[in-house]
C-alpha cells in the first residue's frame, strides 16, 4: 500500500480533464472526485466478498492427451463481487451502455482493500483477456483491459497488451451453457514476444468469472511462455 501511495503522489490530477468530464460516481451518477461517492462505497462494502480461491497447478493431461473441463492451469483466482444484484447491473451497464469509466469505480474501491492490495502486489505483470477485433470494434473498448491498465497504473506494475491475443470472433460464452463453452473457446487465443513473460509472476484480469472456461484457456496459452506464476483477478464471480 505504501508504494501504491508513492505513485499516485507522482502523478498530478488532470484538472482539465476533469473540468471538461467531470468524474462521476460509476453507481449512483453523481459528480465525484474519486469516481465513488461515499454513499455508494458503503453500498459496495456490503456487497463485496473479496475472494481468494486456490487451484493446485496442473500436471499434465490424462493418458489419452484430451482436455479435462475442471483442471486448472492458474494458481488462483481473486474477485471482489458475486455476480448479481446491483453488482450485475453495474457490471451490465459498464460492458454494454458505453459508461466505459466505470472501470475506475471498481480499481479505487478495490484498492482500498489493503489485504488484496498486497495479494495483487506480488505478481509481476499485469495481461487482460483479450477481446476480437470484431467485438473491440462494436463496443470501443476492451472492458477487462480498461480494468487492467488502471490496476497497473496505481500500483506501478507491468502490463503487457502485446503477448494475447483473440484470434476468432466467436459465439459469445454468455449465451452458452458450460459445455458449450469449454468447447466454444477452445483454440481462440494465441500468444506471442513469449519472452516478456517468461519465469514472471502474471495476474490475468478479466470482467466476469462465469464457468472460468475463458480465463483457463488464456491461462493455458499464457502456461507456453513458461510463467512462474498465473492468477485470475475478476470483478465478480457468479
Amino acid at each position: 500500500m505504501e508504494k501504491y501511495n508513492k505513485v499516485e503522489q507522482k502523478r498530478g490530477v488532470p484538472k482539465i480533464l476533469n473540468f471538461i468530464y467531470p468524474p462521476t460516481c460509476g453507481i449512483c451518477g453523481k459528480l465525484c472526485n474519486d469516481f465513488l461517492c461515499k454513499k455508494c462505497e458503503k453500498i459496495l462494502e456490503n456487497e463485496a466478498i473479496f475472494g481468494v480461491d486456490k487451484y493446485k497447478k496442473r500436471k499434465k493431461e490424462n493418458e489419452e492427451n484430451k482436455e479435462i473441463e475442471n483442471k486448472k492451469y492458474f494458481n488462483e483466482h481473486l474477485y471482489i463481487f458475486l455476480y448479481q444484484g446491483i453488482i450485475r447491473r453495474i457490471i451490465l451497464k459498464y460492458k454494454f451502455q458505453e459508461e466505459a469509466f466505470i472501470y475506475k469505480t471498481f480499481v479505487n474501491f478495490l484498492l482500498k482493500n489493503e489485504n488484496f492490495f498486497e495479494i495483487i502486489e506480488k505478481y509481476d505483470t499485469i495481461v487482460a483477456v483479450p477481446i476480437s477485433r470484431k467485438r473491440l470494434k462494436e463496443r470501443g473498448y476492451n472492458q477487462s483491459e480498461l480494468i487492467a491498465k488502471e490496476i497497473a497504473r496505481k500500483m506501478g506494475l507491468e502490463l503487457e497488451t502485446e503477448c494475447l491475443f483473440k484470434t476468432k470472433n466467436i459465439i459469445e460464452q454468455s449465451k452458452l451453457n458450460k459445455e458449450e463453452r469449454f468447447k466454444n473457446i477452445q483454440g481462440v487465443y494465441k500468444i506471442i514476444n513469449k519472452e516478456k513473460l517468461y519465469n514472471k509472476k502474471i495476474l490475468l484480469v478479466d470482467d466476469i468469472y462465469t464457468t472460468g472456461s475463458t480465463v483457463n484457456e488464456c491461462a493455458k496459452v499464457l502456461n507456453g511462455a513458461k510463467p512462474k506464476e498465473i492468477g485470475v483477478f475478476t470483478i465478480a464471480k457468479d
